[in-house]
């Protein structure tokens, strides 16, 4: 499992003329069943993504075809992790392993 960090490096308004390629980008994303859960940071300085995929490789090369990356207008900390405890709606979530 793996949460992902955005982090603004331009200017709101370049993120938002790129707002509905990005959004385009997210919805294949989770289509693919690589993305869980997604949306905006408060205050609106970068976003967040909870995303599960074979290999932090795997996840970063699929990071690099958001629009916002390939306009140079957000950066991205991914850190894995191992889901071991969730409440009941999201126990789905878990590998069955704990």
């Amino acid at each position: 499992m793996f949460l992902v960090q955005v982090t603004y490096v331009k200017p709101l308004e370049v993120i938002d003329a790129l707002l509905p390629a990005h959004r385009k980008f997210l919805e294949a994303n989770y289509q693919a069943g690589l993305f869980l859960l997604s949306g905006p940071r408060e205050p609106r300085t970068g976003g967040i993504i909870l995303a599960q995929a074979g290999s932090r490789w795997e996840l970063a090369a699929v990071l690099e075809q958001d629009p916002f990356v390939t306009e140079g207008a957000a950066t991205y900390e991914i850190v894995e992790f191992k889901a071991t405890r969730t409440g009941k709606a999201l126990r789905f979530l878990l590998d069955g392993e704990c």
